[in-house]
């Protein structure tokens, strides 16, 4: 009987425990809200070792780890420890029914860091199905979505965010930031601003604002916010690369050298981060570096008409002319071509005692004049490549791009449009579809079917890749009176853009308006640019 009694009551005591609120107290382990509790306070306080030193105590003093695992993933996630979050989360890993949600979103989180952005929407639809008004789920959608192009259904879902937590720091900043790509710099200011007022230390909201400041030329602005960020948050890269940038456009160049390579590895795959210390290399005569920096860039944006001229002009300055006649002169020929990228390569040829082909560069740069022909950029494959390619993923742009630029190359007009509209049919809310199908039409000289697709693409993200197709279309729709309106509004919004200044410059000479465009040029020169 005594062992029949012992076995009653061991049996009872699991029940009990089984009851019990995983809240409260488990038998051997601290409180688990408690415990909870501090490691939020400190992940808000941007604090994640003290976060996961607390649940990994908790969880030795005999805490259950399904109740802690989403918690410590958070942790995990917050500094940046991927390889540590896979372990905890992969697998059979379990959570408790009150960290379900908060788990599937860190399963999400830790794809979408990945660039595995299936894999995050899987996870994400599951936490949705267990909390669908949790604005920071919402966040974390519309970060998906943004990533995955889909910028319409990315700005409905930081839109629900807000709705949802109208205080919440990150749908704030991330509603800033859609804002400032769907309308313009002017446009954002609003969000930042006010999410400043409620949250005057948040390093997202204070990373937003330096950014939207820079970008609009308001230098001693951007310098307070960015002294800010840097207080608040003192590890934080992108203070760091914000006064690199700062005192870059100071000339103060050995100084932004020196911060920029403070930020270490943390900003290595930022293209931006890239473009820069390829120019301060350059700058500084450490060109063999520089061209190093800039082939990076290149290779990893080939279609980016920036990197390739400032790497053309490392490479002629380390010497090597004839790398840069040869691998140039077909792209300084086309209509794409910079003026710069062509007066480098004609520069080279002549350095290599070849006058006519110098001359033949020179030519067709004058020929093509300051407004360029709308053309395409030829793909780096051949049509058949692009073909096999593209079959295996139709309505994906990395691949459905370049086949209809190796179709338009090939003058393969219609096929290249029924790609393009297949592409937008499956992809309604990304900008660079519609922008895609109205290529295929503009290069055709239909501007007003092309019109339709860049209203579209405008109403979805509104910047200068849209705004100089949405200039040549109404041009050659000839309303070039809208044109001038609508890249004057740009200007207003983005006061520091230079692909506007030279449209409006341009326009302005041609339609006789001396005085404005001698007003733009100035503007231009005072920027280092010529027309």
């Amino acid at each position: 009987m005594g062992n029949r009694r012992r076995a009653l009551l061991v049996s009872l005591a699991a029940t009990l425990l089984a009851l019990a609120p995983v809240g409260q107290a488990a038998a051997d382990g601290p409180p688990l809200d408690a415990v909870r509790a501090k490691a939020r306070a400190a992940l808000a306080r941007r604090d994640p070792i003290s976060a996961e030193v607390a649940l990994r105590e908790a969880m030795r003093q005999g805490a259950p780890a399904d109740a802690l695992r989403a918690d410590l993933a958070a942790a995990l996630l917050a500094r940046g420890a991927l390889a540590d979050a896979h372990t905890l989360l992969d697998g059979a890993a379990q959570f408790t029914p009150d960290t379900a949600a908060l788990g599937w979103r860190m399963r999400g989180q830790l794809a979408l860091a990945e660039g595995r952005l299936p894999a995050a929407g899987q996870a994400f639809d599951q936490a949705l199905r267990l909390t669908p008004d949790d604005a920071d789920l919402w966040v974390a959608i519309a970060r998906l979505r943004f990533a995955g192009g889909e910028q319409a259904q990315s700005v409905q879902a930081a839109a629900r965010a807000v709705a949802l937590e109208p205080r919440n720091a990150r749908a704030l900043a991330l509603r800033g930031m859609l804002v400032r790509e769907q309308f313009g710099l002017h446009a954002s200011l609003p969000w930042f601003e006010q999410g400043l007022r409620i949250h005057p230390q948040d390093p997202d909201l204070l990373t937003e604002y330096a950014a939207t400041l820079g970008d609009m030329g308001q230098a001693r602005a951007m310098l307070v916010v960015v002294r800010k960020l840097a207080e608040v948050d003192p590890g934080n890269p992108r203070a760091l690369y914000f006064q690199a940038v700062l005192a870059a456009r100071a000339g103060k160049t050995e100084l932004a050298r020196t911060l920029l390579q403070r930020t270490g590895t943390a900003l290595r795959d930022m293209p931006a981060a890239m473009l820069l210390g390829g120019v301060l290399e350059y700058r500084a005569g450490n060109y063999s570096v520089s061209a190093g920096l800039l082939a990076r860039l290149v290779r990893l944006q080939p279609g980016n008409l920036q990197a390739q001229q400032l790497l053309a002009r490392a490479i002629a300055r380390e010497g090597d002319l004839r790398q840069v006649a040869w691998r140039w002169d077909s792209v300084a020929r086309q209509p794409f071509a910079t003026p710069y990228l062509q007066a480098t390569v004609a520069r080279a040829w002549q350095g290599l005692r070849q006058p006519q082909r110098a001359k033949d560069i020179a030519t067709a740069a004058a020929r093509m004049g300051p407004m360029r022909p709308f053309t395409a950029i030829p793909p780096d494959l051949p049509l058949g490549a692009l073909a096999l390619r593209y079959q295996d993923g139709p309505n994906f742009a990395d691949v459905a791009v370049p086949y209809v630029r190796g179709l338009l190359a090939a003058r393969q007009f219609d096929q290249a449009r029924a790609i393009a509209d297949r592409l937008r049919a499956a992809n309604p809310g990304a900008a660079e579809a519609w922008l895609l199908a109205g290529d295929t039409r503009m290069i055709t000289n239909d501007a007003r079917g092309a019109l339709a697709s860049y209203d579209a693409a405008a109403a979805i993200r509104f910047n200068e890749p849209v705004l100089r197709r949405m200039d040549a279309a109404l041009r050659a729709a000839g309303r070039a009176r809208d044109a001038d309106a609508m890249t004057a509004r740009y200007l207003a919004q983005n006061p520091e853009s230079l692909l506007a200044m030279r449209l409006l410059a341009v326009a302005w000479a041609g339609e006789g308006r001396q005085t404005e465009a001698q007003a733009m040029a100035r503007a231009l020169a005072a920027r280092g640019q010529v027309l």
